[in-house]
């Protein structure tokens, strides 16, 4: 039975600039870390790579974390700096925000670089897309439709009890 997304995980070449942009800048609290040496068996199995070593983080996303490896052996290729939305793969994080106006000024102020101004779709979420340092593209939206199937309020009814937002 699934329960739920536990975690999105983001791999990376720069592991600090990465969980500084999460965590100091984004606003994504520090749960946890679990690194692991060469030679551990077990995560080689899981993870399909002989010798593998790696430096995470973990960081709370309200109901779900957002996981930051960074491969120390075998070092990882570089990505495409600038992956487009429509390419095969995973293609964005997506944040549920309160005020989407204000986090888009404070990032944009900050340095972030958004697709364009948080855009009005439909009547039902306003939203834009960002870029982490590593070209990943990350989207903030703020659900403004009532009681839509899609709202965090909907799928989690005590979320403000919770202190989620």
């Amino acid at each position: 039975m699934i329960r739920g997304v536990h975690h999105v995980s983001i791999s990376t070449n720069n592991h600090e600039r990465l969980v500084g942009f999460y965590r100091d800048l984004i606003g994504l609290p520090f749960a946890t870390s679990f690194d692991w040496e060469a030679g551990n068996e077990a995560a080689d199995r899981c993870v399909g790579l002989r010798d593998s070593a790696v430096k995470t983080a973990l960081l709370r996303a309200g109901n779900t974390f957002v996981e930051i490896f960074e491969y120390t052996n075998p070092p990882g290729a570089e990505g495409d700096p600038n992956p487009r939305a429509c390419d095969p793969g995973l293609t964005h994080i997506c944040f549920d925000v309160v005020d989407i106006e204000g986090e888009y000024a404070r990032l944009s102020a900050a340095g972030v670089e958004f697709h364009t101004e948080p855009v009005e779709i439909g009547g039902i979420v306003k939203a834009t897309y960002g870029r982490d340092p590593d070209g990943n593209i990350f989207e903030m939206q703020e659900v403004i439709g009532k009681d839509l199937p899609m709202d965090i309020k909907v799928v989690v009814p005590d979320v403000e009890q919770r202190g989620i937002q």
